[in-house]
């Protein structure tokens, strides 16, 4: 376990880097590290690099890597706690209708409440987006409890059902609100993903959500262990289901309402990660967790780096790419390892 992590967290650093020295203005990645040391306490160095790279670096580029950073950690989080509670290697954060839930809670502000408002450096668009996503597993989850139980089909059919109610409604508060064609902008770029980071006040509030996130899904990976044997395997070594499946259950959905928050709807990321990791390390979470949220980290960075730069000055979205890049993969790792997967 150590050597991947540290092998991914030398990744890490690596991808932050280069996404920070990589632009339309290069950054020398010794200014990169003088500066970041000059900002540290009782360190001085004498500035012998271009003011207008200072710039660049601490207020423009360091934040949206960071944000990318930790969008990727969050999303390869839930998508291990999805798959690890669902017990399905194709389960995503997005499965339970996350991301129509997420769709219609901004479409609704875009449609009907102008969008200058801001909470914490957060605009109400991206704020709407968290509390549909919650939303909608919360409705998801009540409509598939029968009998004081949730079994796991009746989650996935109601995901699916909310999911497609969301979608349809967004459509339909599209049509009939008489701006059709210039709304249909803005939709698509929430749809296609983008970095939405303004201020540090943003980084710091989502890096305070989001680890906290992480971390309290460290306490869940024995439960998660447990319930590779089914839910009967877990409850026979004293796991209460229905209380983790709920605290599981809403621990990935908090993490991908803080993604979505950050970066919109940004796909494959915690489809393709956990099940890559799973296929390489194997299926005990203790390793899968820290080792998918690093590699989801700087997957999402260096994907945000090739929508910067391949088509500069024109800037692809970030979803696109991810999606370009993950399908195929994700298609490679099935037929690689079709005989040797271990749930």
């Amino acid at each position: 376990m150590f050597p991947a992590l540290i092998i991914l967290a030398a990744l890490l650093v690596g991808s932050v880097l280069l996404a920070c020295a990589i632009g339309g203005v290069s950054i020398p990645p010794s200014d990169i590290a003088r500066m970041s040391l000059d900002r540290l306490p009782f360190v001085h160095l004498e500035p012998d690099w271009q003011s207008t790279h200072e710039t660049i670096f601490f207020q423009i580029r360091l934040p949206r890597v960071i944000g990318a950073a930790l969008i990727g950690a969050a999303l390869a989080t839930a998508g291990v706690l999805f798959q690890g509670l669902l017990r399905n290697p194709l389960a995503d954060p997005y499965i339970i209708g996350t991301s129509s839930g997420a769709l219609f809670g901004a479409t609704l502000v875009m449609v009907f409440i102008p969008a200058t408002l801001a909470v914490w450096g957060f605009g109400i668009i991206s704020i709407a987006a968290f509390f549909g996503a919650l939303g909608s597993v919360f409705l998801v989850y009540n409509l598939a409890r029968i009998g004081g139980k949730t079994p796991v089909i009746s989650l996935i059919l109601a995901g699916f059902a909310v999911g497609s109610f969301f979608t349809a409604m967004t459509w339909f508060m599209l049509s009939v609100s008489g701006e059709f064609q210039h709304k249909l902008g803005a939709v698509f770029d929430f749809l296609a993903g983008a970095i939405r980071v303004s201020s540090w006040l943003q980084i710091a509030v989502a890096a305070c959500l989001i680890l906290s996130g992480i971390i309290l899904a460290r306490f869940f990976t024995f439960r998660l262990n447990a319930f590779s044997l089914g839910e009967e395997g877990a409850a026979y070594v004293g796991i209460n289901v229905e209380r983790v499946k709920v605290a599981i259950l809403s621990l990935g959905a908090f993490l991908t309402a803080c993604a979505v928050c950050l970066g919109g709807l940004i796909g494959f990321v915690g489809l393709v990660i956990p099940h890559a990791m799973r296929l390489i390390l194997g299926p005990d979470h203790r390793i899968l967790l820290p080792t998918a949220a690093l590699t989801g980290a700087s997957f999402i960075i260096l994907a945000d780096l090739g929508a910067r730069v391949i088509f500069a000055p024109t800037e692809l979205r970030i979803g696109i790419l991810t999606a370009l890049i993950g399908a195929p993969f994700f298609i490679y790792l099935l037929r690689r390892y079709r005989k040797e997967y271990a749930f």
